[in-house]
Parts: structure tokens; sequence; C-alpha cells
């Protein structure tokens, strides 16, 4: 498996790595104002990565039908709860343990609980995703992640993402309430249900909003499909329309490359680079 670009490590400090700017100290808009972006963003990257733990769970053919087992590239232990082997709902929790472990360079502590209310490639199942004490590398993370299936066309899986009651704690303790929804399509991997790796998967629209302990709210629109590839760690290529306070202007990911950058521009034509 690809190595993890350490995001939540970035985050501790200022929510995002500063690379460079086009401003200078006397513009409005400053690196402490572009942090809270890189913190949206962040947040946005932690709920995909475990909604990836969850798939990667949950997706496995029942094979064992054994109540504990573990799974590769997953450092917890996985107890599964059912009535029957073909039975659901299906009930996945992932203990990390109260000392942690560490999952590709993420430390991750606490527990996700994973309920599948039935296949997840069937239209109309649901797989919720709750966060019990859980934390990345020290970051809380709190909160309901609702994945249903809302296909209408076989060969183009479609789901909805909604985030309730998220809350992002990071290790300075600030707070970060978030929550929202975005449509997800798949548009490669449809063939290989049980591959995930070749999975590609494009956001056409959405919004969420993320609000600081000072109540400022930054709301978070697509602006131009997002592209997440389930190989990569970050969304590869799209645009995010930013508003919020002084803030208004565009996050662009890029040309589709498997890497953590990406460009946030003010509508004054200010332009910084950022790394997460």
């Amino acid at each position: 498996m690809k190595k993890t670009t350490i995001l939540l490590l970035a985050i501790c400090a200022t929510g995002l790595t500063y690379v460079s700017c086009s401003s200078n100290d006397s513009d409005k808009t400053t690196q402490a104002d572009v942090s809270s972006i890189g913190a949206s963003i962040a947040i946005d990257a932690s709920t995909e990565m475990d909604i990836k733990t969850a798939l990667q769970v949950s997706s496995k053919p029942s094979a064992t039908g054994k109540t504990t087992e573990t799974s590769p590239g997953i450092c917890g232990t996985i107890t599964v709860t059912q009535q029957s082997a073909e039975s659901y709902p299906k009930v996945f929790t992932i203990d990390y343990g109260t000392a942690g472990c560490v999952d590709n360079q993420l430390a991750r502590k606490g527990k996700l609980k994973v309920t599948l209310s039935g296949p997840v490639t069937t239209t109309g199942s649901k797989m919720t995703v709750e966060r019990i004490n859980y934390s990345l590398s020290g970051i809380k993370l709190e909160g309901t992640i609702e994945y249903v299936n809302t296909t209408s066309v076989a060969t183009v899986p479609q789901f909805s993402r909604k985030v309730t009651n998220g809350k992002f704690t990071d290790l300075a303790g600030r707070v970060f309430l978030n929550s929202g929804t975005v449509t997800v399509k798949q548009t490669a991997g449809v063939d290989t249900p049980f591959v995930l790796e070749d999975n590609v998967y494009e956001m056409p629209e959405g919004t969420h909003t993320v609000t600081d302990k000072d109540g400022a709210t930054l709301t978070l629109t697509v602006q131009e499909s997002l592209i997440k590839k389930y190989s990569c760690d970050f969304i590869s290529k799209g645009r995010l329309k930013i508003q919020g306070g002084i803030l208004n202007g565009v996050v662009d990911y890029g040309n589709n490359d498997c890497d953590k950058t990406y460009t946030y521009t003010n509508e004054n034509g200010t332009s910084f680079n950022l790394s997460m």
C-alpha cells in the first residue's frame, strides 16, 4: 500500500503546511486565515480515510464466519456482530485500543463502529460509521458518517455521504464543528466489487460547513467535480468554493496527481500554495 502522508501532524501547528504565498504582510488574507481552510480540508480528508477503512473492513466476502478477526493494513481488532452469516444488520467494531496502534504511519486510538443495513453494493443500503473515543495521531474526531447507496444506473454506483455532529479537536485544543452532505459516484473499478484498489470516485456536488470556537463559519461547496482515487489518500483533482468572513475564493486540487498539494486563491488574487 502506498505510504500515507502524515496529514494530521501538520494540523497540530497551523492546520496545514505553508509553502508559498504571492501576497505581502499588509494583505487581509493572512496565513492564519488560510489555516482555517487547511483545517476544513483536513476534516474532509479524515472523513474519507474513515470511510476507506470502513469499506475495507465491510466489503470482504463473508468467508470465515468468525466473530473476531483481523484485516491486512488495519492494526485494530475487528469484531463482527450479526444474527447469522448472511443476515443484516451487520456490525463491525474496529478497536484500536486505549494505547493505540499505527496504521500506515497514522496512530489510531479508540473505536470505529461500522453498521451495514445491507450489502454496500445494493441500492438503498446504508453504511454508518460512528467514532467512539477515537483519534488520529492525537487529533480527536467525533460524529457520525452515513454512506447510503443511491444508485439508479447499475453501471454507475452512486452514494450520498453525510456527516452529522462532526467535531474536530486538534492537539492545541482548537475545536471545529462540521457537517454536510456530498454526492459520490464510482467511475472506475465497478467490475471488481471485492477489489478496492482500482476504485475511482467522483464528487459532482455537495456542501459542508466548518465552524470554529468563535462561531466563524466556512462554507465549502463543490465547484468542479472532485476526483478521489481509492489508492490515493487525498483528493487529486477538482475545485471547492470557499466562503466565510473575509475568505472568498477557490481551492484547486491540481491535475489528478496522487499528491498532498493544493492551491487556495482568494477573490483579490492572493494565491497560496499549500500542502497537507
